[in-house]
């Protein structure tokens, strides 16, 4: 059976092979590529400011990949492939890091098991997850609101009235 998933991808720590955020994000794609994924579309990368404690502003990104592995299976590559660049996983959340991975919707709908949460608990409130995923998955469904990514993009962008 093949799955597949929406993947978030960020980096704001220069790599010492690999260099700056965005050319991580590239060989980060190259990584999921040498592991079996198929790469059936990735977004632009975009520069967005940092959340939490880091100073550093983040190169993001999303891609659409295609797998055989279940989702407690792509989340141990996922974080194999973290390690491979360096990262570790100690220390402060949302901290700057060489790379950060993070399944943010799949096929399969609603997964709550071993610690994994799919849909990504946090993705319908950043920007920096909606906007690169709206530009290659705009009508994936999240399955908890039955909205597609365009619209919860649309609704978190959206103007709001100033009040006086």
């Amino acid at each position: 059976m093949t799955h597949r998933y929406l993947v978030a991808l960020g980096s704001n720590v220069m790599h010492q092979r690999h260099g700056a955020p965005n050319r991580v994000i590239a060989a980060a794609i190259a990584a999921l590529e040498a592991e079996g994924a198929i790469v059936e579309s990735c977004s632009p990368t975009i520069a967005t400011a940092p959340v939490g404690p880091s100073r550093r502003r983040f190169a993001n990104a999303a891609a659409v990949l295609r797998s055989p592995l279940d989702p407690p299976a792509m989340l141990a590559q996922l974080q194999m492939i973290e390690a491979s660049f360096g990262r570790r996983r100690r220390g402060r959340r949302w901290a700057a890091r060489v790379l950060d991975l993070d399944i943010v919707l799949w096929n399969g709908g609603i997964w709550a098991c071993d610690g994994l949460v799919i849909p990504h608990i946090d993705f319908r409130n950043r920007d920096f997850v909606l906007r690169p995923s709206a530009a290659i998955a705009s009508d994936w469904r999240d399955p908890v609101s039955g909205q597609t990514v365009r619209q919860l993009h649309l609704r978190l962008t959206r103007p709001r009235p100033v009040l006086r």
